[in-house]
C-alpha cells in the first residue's frame, strides 16, 4: 500500500497551504488517517488525525489554524494549513493505520513545508 502526498512548498508567514494524501488501496478503509511532521533535530510528532467514524485528534500547536478532512471511500486525507508560522517548517508525513489489521501502519514519503520570509 502506498500513500502519496502532495501540496508542500515554500510559503511566507501567515500564508496557507493544502496537503493531500491518496492511498493506492481503495477496497478497504483505514481506521485512522492523519498527518505527522518532523522538523530538523526533532522527533516526529502528530499534527492531526481523523478516524473513519469522524473523530478528530489535533495537536494544540495547530488548533484553530489547521483543518483535517477525509474522503473515507477513497482513502484520501487533506490538511488545510492557514496562518502558517516559521515553527511549522518540517517534513509532513501522511499516515494510515488499521487497514488490514489493528496494528498496521503505513507512511508516505513526506513532503517539505517551509515557512519563511
Amino acid at each position: 500500500v502506498q500513500l502519496v502526498e502532495s501540496g508542500g512548498g515554500l510559503v511566507e508567514p501567515g500564508g496557507s497551504l493544502r496537503l493531500s494524501c491518496v492511498a493506492s488501496e481503495s477496497r478497504f478503509s483505514f481506521v485512522g488517517m492523519g498527518w505527522y511532521r518532523q522538523a530538523p533535530g526533532k522527533q516526529r510528532e502528530l499534527v492531526a488525525e481523523t478516524t473513519s467514524s469522524g473523530s478528530i485528534n489535533c495537536s494544540d500547536s495547530v488548533k484553530g489554524r489547521f483543518t483535517i478532512s477525509r474522503e473515507n471511500a477513497e482513502n484520501t486525507v487533506y490538511l488545510q494549513m492557514n496562518d502558517l508560522k516559521p515553527e511549522d517548517t518540517a517534513v509532513y508525513y501522511c499516515n494510515g493505520r488499521g487497514l488490514f489489521s489493528r496494528g498496521d501502519a503505513f507512511w508516505g514519503q513526506g513532503t517539505q513545508v517551509t515557512v519563511s520570509s
